[in-house]
């Protein structure tokens, strides 16, 4: 039985209890549902506001555990190994299987108005965004945080998720564009959008559930909003970088159509960060260039990196400790100058694209000091002629 649910009836104090296999408990209007999985020793923890009399389920899939009240998705988790339930005796008792409906999802499922300060849900919210325009519209993916990177015992459980706008007021919500769908995925790191012929690629990087080295992939689409993740492509970093923190790749394409992959990392010689260079002729097969295209002065590394030309000056984006900074240049991928001033005043991770001839970032505003995620956040920039950005 793979896909299962548990449905209960919530009853103050213990619902459900098998020692070391699942524990359901509802106190002072919280349930709480502890579920064991074989290659943790602590559980999987959801919660929701419920009350005596109310429906509970508990949705089991090998990928992704929710929790339901009354018919309302309130939680979510993503395991690793075998849920240890199956195990117990009553197992047959409890649960019953289900076959999933899936559906045709279409290209814009809800709507909303103002991104600023905005946040999905009320227990979810924006990390990473990865802002591009297409098709006339500016776009952001976003990374979905359910509990502030704790997710599947701390390696974040994150997904993309897509949104887009044509006046900054008015916006449309797509579907999902990158889900975990794997256990040993533990989570889709930020990454970068690039359309190349007639498809739609997002490349990225997977936090491995096991703690091996990232290997970089991609995603692809025909339509810019339905993407599915291309099994066949998959590399990793040579050993001259550390590969388990590989993350965060950027795609851009030359004037020569030459594509270039910038990847967050550690250069191990020096023990310094760095945004390793590849290239390719047709995004398929990438060539490690001989040098980053960036080196930090310490062992920070630089995230979430971000590249575009404006006004004939070509900009480098990265954020080290979630501050972003910038660094430009007349030459497309060297003699970088710093700025007086490299800071990016947009919050957290900020990335950005050109829209309507202008810089626009967009990033996070971390809700919680010191804790991962919180809501969207914009800034527009302009450009002397000196190349030094003037944020407005």
């Amino acid at each position: 039985m793979e896909n299962f649910d548990i449905i209960l009836t919530a009853v103050k104090g213990e619902i459900l209890k098998r020692e070391s296999v699942i524990n359901i408990a509802l106190a002072d209007d919280e349930l709480k549902a502890e579920v064991y999985y074989s290659l943790k020793k602590e559980p999987l923890v959801l919660r929701a506001k419920a009350n005596e009399n109310d429906n509970i389920k508990l949705r089991f899939y090998p990928y992704r555990l929710e929790l339901y009240v009354n018919g309302i998705l309130c939680d979510e988790e993503w395991p690793f190994g075998e849920v240890l339930i199956k195990e117990n005796p009553e197992f047959n008792k409890l649960a019953k299987e289900f076959t999933e409906d899936k559906k045709e999802v279409p290209s814009v499922v809800a709507e909303f108005t103002n991104a600023e300060g905005w946040r999905p849900e009320e227990n979810v919210y924006v990390g990473d965004c990865m802002p591009y325009t297409y098709g006339g519209r500016y776009h952001v993916l976003y990374l979905k945080d359910r509990h502030n990177h704790r997710s599947k015992w701390g390696k974040g459980a994150h997904q993309w998720e897509h949104i887009s706008t044509n006046d900054f007021e008015k916006w449309q919500i797509h579907p999902m564009a990158v889900e975990i769908d794997d256990p040993m995925e533990g989570s889709i790191c930020t990454g970068s959008f690039i359309e190349a012929g007639d498809k739609q690629y997002l490349y990225y990087t997977i936090r491995m559930s096991d703690g091996s080295c990232a290997p970089i992939m991609r995603s692809v689409s025909e339509d810019g909003y339905h993407f599915k993740k291309d099994k066949s492509f998959n590399f990793r970093l040579s050993d001259k970088y550390t590969g388990e923190s590989a993350r965060d790749p950027k795609v851009v394409c030359d004037e020569n159509g030459i594509y270039h992959m910038f990847v967050t990392t550690t250069l191990k010689s020096e023990n310094k960060g760095c945004l390793v260079h590849l290239t390719s002729k047709d995004t398929d097969r990438w060539a490690e260039e001989s040098e980053p295209i960036y080196i930090s002065e310490t062992a920070d590394e630089p995230e979430c990196s971000d590249y575009f030309c404006f006004k004939g000056h070509y900009y480098l984006i990265f954020s080290i400790r979630g501050v972003g900074k910038y660094l430009y240049s007349k030459e497309p991928f060297s003699n970088w100058v710093t700025p007086e001033n490299p800071d990016i005043p947009c919050k957290t991770v900020p990335k950005a694209a050109i829209y309507g001839g202008k810089i626009i970032f967009t990033g996070y505003n971390n809700l919680w000091p010191h804790l991962y995620a919180g809501t969207m956040t914009f800034k527009e920039a302009d450009a002397d002629e000196n190349g030094e950005m003037i944020f407005k």
